[in-house]
């Protein structure tokens, strides 16, 4: 969100037409549109241009004062952060529902606010209709009639509101042979220039072989350099109530999304611009995706549709998955999802402190237990016989060590119990030892074996790095800024060409590839075609499309070359020029044959006309 662009706020109660405004203004359909009341929640931000300025326009949830609902309690702290930046309140009524209460009680806040505000008057749609604002007059604001839907009277709220921000309050639009520059409202606007241009390599004249230069220029990445110059767009996935919304408030250092523990609490999707360290990021909070069966409002229904919307216009998707319930079947098809539209993929094991502390009292309970007690016992001869035959002192001296922390442990447990079992140090063999029985040791077992676990749930997804953390209390949150700096890097990467086809060459066996089919598979060159995501362009003797072992077994050895983590990698096959010329002729040859035999068996006399057609197909 851009600091110098004045803000217009729109507030109102529910169910009155601000998302229907915020979608005008803004030219777009971010906003959820419903008959339902409640549906937006969060601030959702965009912005407009009018008459060669540009506007900040601020959507916010239906405000009830007085009800103390979390959710309602949670909207009114929302449009609250909201209305302390804005420039302009835009307080929208419904003309056909006329004056309420609840109408004039937010007139009262927003007056009591010191904010100039405005009073859109939604509805009116049609001339006969305009005489219904009247009433509106008595909550002491200039009125303006609109019908949002339609875009009646928007103009003149435009006008009023270029007037209050004054000649140097909005922003001048951009110039006049840029493309993006427009008159209207609602144009669609490019992303700002915030990011950092990558070192993007594209593939020089001198590096492509000339026989596959149309090939080649076909598949040319011409959006590499845009794509670089803008913000990173990381959108943040998952199932609902695995803590989307608390890492995006984590990731942005706000309360930037409202958090609750009711399951679809966001609907919009989110969207918000981050600094760190000297680089730029657009997070997108979506909304919680479930199965059609499970989603029964309309407004679910399209929130899952938005949020599918939100992951196609992301570089980066974050995985949100739940540590302490494990990777469901709906996290593999959300995964699905992010891999089959081409995102790159972080893994996000949130809830990691619940997880381990689960492990840690699944760990006492069992340590409590006589099978718990065997396997120490069991564990305790193995270390001793260890030590016996040790031929080190050192080792000798760190097992009397370990024998007598043990010991005293076992003796302070057993003052005042001594006919009851206490907890043991340790869970199983190779655990640390300890007042709770689970320590630093044990905390990176179960992590390299809960990633053993992790991998085997989500195999399609094994070039995507994981990470483990807490969202809520930041535990190892730092480790995320970093992994989404790797990952797209990894995605715009470009391999030279030359470097390519040496590998392909003189590294890579391409017979160890397993195929079905008997005739060999022969890569006569290679170029990478695009980038986000990589996509390489094979020339090869294959007519049909390459087997998906064989294409997972080039993708394999790219991957041990060039790494590639995060990012999918994609294949386009076509046929050597000089294998078509080849087939070409030899069709043509086979047809010449065909003729002459046909000519021989029926004699001198001319072959009719179907025969010929016969032929020739």
């Amino acid at each position: 969100m851009s600091k110098s662009l004045p803000s217009l706020v729109i507030v109102g109660r529910p169910n009155v037409g601000k998302s229907t405004l915020f979608n005008r203004l803004t030219g777009t359909r971010r906003a959820i549109v419903t008959n339902e009341p409640g549906i937006t929640r969060d601030r959702i931000y965009g912005k407009a241009e009018w008459l060669g300025h540009h506007i900040e326009i601020v959507d916010t949830g239906g405000i009830v004062p007085d009800d103390k609902a979390l959710i309602p309690t949670e909207i009114l702290r929302q449009a609250n952060i909201a209305i302390k930046k804005a420039s302009l309140l835009v307080l929208v009524v419904d003309s056909q529902a006329g004056l309420t209460p609840l109408d004039e009680e937010l007139a009262r806040l927003l007056r009591a606010t010191g904010k100039p505000f405005v009073v859109a008057v939604n509805k009116v749609d049609a001339n006969s209709q305009v005489n219904n604002a009247n009433v509106f007059h008595r909550l002491g604001a200039p009125i303006f009639p609109i019908a949002a839907e339609h875009g009646t009277g928007v103009d003149d709220l435009l006008d009023a509101a270029l007037a209050q921000f004054g000649p140097s309050g909005a922003a001048a639009a951009t110039k006049p042979n840029d493309p993006t520059s427009t008159k209207h409202v609602g144009a669609q606007h490019a992303a700002p220039q915030l990011g950092k241009i990558s070192d993007l390599e594209a593939p020089s004249d001198s590096d492509i072989d000339p026989e596959y230069a149309d090939a080649e220029s076909e598949f040319a990445d011409e959006s590499a350099d845009t794509n670089a110059n803008r913000p990173v767009q990381v959108a943040i996935i998952g199932r609902p109530n695995v803590g989307k919304s608390t890492l995006l408030n984590r990731m942005v250092g706000e309360e930037r999304s409202i958090v609750s523990p009711i399951p679809g609490t966001t609907m919009d999707s989110v969207d918000t611009e981050v600094e760190h360290e000297g680089h730029f990021y657009n997070f997108v909070d979506t909304a919680g995706i479930r199965r059609k069966g499970k989603t029964t409002l309309v407004a679910e229904k399209l929130s899952v549709v938005m949020a599918r919307r939100g992951l196609e216009r992301c570089d980066v998707a974050l995985l949100v998955v739940d540590s302490e319930q494990g990777v469901t079947q709906g996290d593999a098809q959300i995964a699905n999802y992010a891999e089959q539209s081409g995102r790159s993929v972080i893994i996000v094991m949130n809830k990691w402190d619940l997880a381990v502390e689960a492990a840690r009292k699944a760990a006492e309970r069992d340590a409590a237990t006589s099978k718990g007690q065997a396997r120490r016992d069991a564990h305790d001869r193995r270390t001793e016989a260890a030590a016996k035959f040790s031929t080190t002192a050192q080792s000798r001296a760190k097992f009397k060590a370990g024998e007598a922390r043990a010991s005293a442990s076992r003796a302070n447990r057993g003052k005042g119990h001594s006919n009851k079992a206490g907890p043991r140090e340790y869970s199983y063999p190779g655990a640390t030892q300890g007042v709770h029985g689970f320590g630093d040791q044990d905390k990176s077992r179960l992590l390299f074996d809960y990633e053993k676990l992790v991998r085997d749930k989500l195999k399609f997804l094994s070039y995507a790095p994981i990470v483990f953390l807490s969202a809520k209390s930041g535990d190892r949150a730092s480790k995320l800024f970093p992994l989404i700096d790797l990952v797209i890097a990894a995605r715009r990467k470009r391999i030279p060409t030359p470097e390519l086809n040496r590998w392909l060459k003189e590294d890579i066996d391409l017979q160890r590839g397993t195929t079905p089919k008997a005739r060999p598979v022969k890569i006569y060159y290679m170029t990478q075609a695009k980038t986000s995501p990589p996509t390489f362009l094979l020339f090869t003797n294959q007519k049909d499309p390459l087997h998906f072992s064989y294409q997972r077994f080039l993708e394999n050895q790219i991957r041990e070359k060039w790494d590639f983590p995060g990012a999918p990698i994609r294949f386009i096959q076509r046929l050597r020029k000089a294998e078509r010329d080849t087939r070409s002729e030899k069709k043509v040859e086979s047809r010449a044959e065909a003729r002459e035999a046909e000519r021989k068996k029926h004699g001198p006399r001319l072959m009719r006309e179907h025969e010929t057609k016969e032929l020739d197909d």
